[in-house]
């Protein structure tokens, strides 16, 4: 324990140092990493440090070599064209890391839906029914498999489903019906894009999303729309306006549950979820609280806990949400106290059951508990074997194995290089 104080000590003073040196307050490094003063004061204090994104997040803004905050070094940097670079320098931070890192599927998998969301003439169609209950059909297919985590089939579904749907509305006389379908298919980009880091080409996907939302004029398909638009925002570091945006959101929606159709409800709760993360991730508990407060209204009066369901939200992905805020604020020892009853519930959902085990091991990692937040990973890979592949958790292992510097456990180490986590 006193090791692990004076390491967290180093760490702060590392920070500490590279922001002097810099000429910067810490107010101006926290406004640039989307966080408080406060939190920028703890961590040069030794505190907090044992969260890897933020840590990672503050490596990038000061350029510090992760490997000076205990971190595993990052992939080589030249491997990016100038292009890229200068994305990345202007807060694609996660995309360009995403494209040096293994790819999880396919190129041309992933190039063929970056095209089918490009505007212009629709893309070709794949030539199946385009009759509206068929297409209703295979987007609920679409969905599954994203909650199922096969991604790889997901991706080269998308594309022709997207073609389809849009080939199908600009003819249809129920076009809002089948714009609301091409809202929810663009959703489902977005979501599949930020699993892989892509933040750039999600952007991208949630502005579709949002276009197809307002020309429904469904308040369900909006609410849906705001939460993949909240989640891009926070993932570039924007966590205040994406707290905006669903405060907003959510005042106009909220309210009268018990008169609700358990779609409304379901998406709804999870716009709220969506705050959660976001709050969270920005440090602030008063909104985190506010919106699991409210999520937890919601939850009294729906339960979608399915892989089918078109929105998997219930009491238990509250709960997870709230595990996961705990683990943001680097409250380990409380998280994994929320986390335990929760491993005893069956979770029919294999991506919430995969969440719940990487949660686990981040909150092991931040006790230095790395032989049990292998486990724990190792648990999550049977729930789903792809979600564990995704830029996040690679992040988290390689992490994990660089802080195992007596090489105590070979067994995470070798899964680090299953993973292709970087070295």
């Amino acid at each position: 324990m006193a090791e692990a104080r004076s390491e967290a000590r180093r760490i702060g003073e590392v920070i500490r140092q590279a922001r002097v040196l810099q000429r910067r307050s810490q107010k101006d490094v926290a406004a640039a990493l989307g966080y408080h003063q406060s939190k920028v004061s703890r961590l040069e204090g030794g505190r907090g440090t044992e969260d890897i994104r933020v840590l990672r997040a503050v490596a990038w803004e000061l350029k510090i070599p992760p490997e000076r905050l205990g971190l595993a070094a990052a992939p080589d940097a030249h491997a990016t064209d100038p292009e890229a670079e200068d994305m990345h320098r202007r807060t694609f931070l996660a995309a360009s890391v995403a494209a040096l890192a293994t790819p999880a599927t396919p190129a041309a998998a992933h190039d063929d839906l970056v095209q089918a969301l490009l505007p212009g003439p629709s893309p070709a169609s794949t030539g199946a029914p385009l009759e509206t209950a068929d297409l209703r059909e295979r987007l609920g297919a679409a969905r599954r498999l994203f909650s199922t985590c096969h991604y790889t089939q997901l991706e080269r579904a998308l594309p022709g489903l997207i073609a389809d749907l849009r080939l199908a509305s600009s003819s249809a006389t129920d076009s809002d019906v089948l714009s609301a379908l091409l809202a929810t298919a663009y959703q489902t980009s977005t979501s599949l894009l930020l699993k892989q880091h892509d933040q750039g080409n999600a952007w991208l996907a949630a502005g579709r999303a949002m276009a197809e939302a307002e020309r429904c004029g469904d308040p369900v398909v909006l609410a849906s729309s705001v939460r993949v638009q909240a989640h891009v925002l926070a993932r570039e570091k924007h966590a205040a306006q994406a707290v905006t945006l669903v405060r907003h959101t959510a005042g106009q929606l909220t309210g009268s549950y018990d008169l609700r159709s358990p779609k409304y409800l379901g998406a709804v709760g999870l716009l709220l979820l969506r705050g959660v993360t976001a709050a969270s991730a920005g440090g602030d508990r008063g909104a985190t609280e506010e919106f699991l407060a409210e999520a937890k209204e919601v939850a009294r009066f729906v339960c979608l806990d399915r892989p089918d369901a078109w929105a998997n939200f219930s009491p238990t992905n509250v709960a997870l949400h709230e595990l996961s805020s705990l683990v943001a604020f680097g409250d380990s020892g409380l998280a994994l106290k929320a986390a335990r009853p929760l491993m005893r519930r069956h979770i029919p959902v294999p991506e919430r059951r995969a969440a719940l085990w990487v949660e686990a091991a981040r909150a092991y990692s931040q006790q230095g508990r790395l032989a049990d937040g292998y486990q724990a990973l190792r648990i999550a890979e049977t729930c789903a074997a792809q979600d564990i592949r995704r830029p996040d958790v690679r992040d988290l292992v390689a992490d994990m194995a660089a802080r195992d510097r007596r090489r105590t456990l070979p067994q995470l180490h070798r899964f680090s290089r299953q993973l292709g986590a970087p070295a």
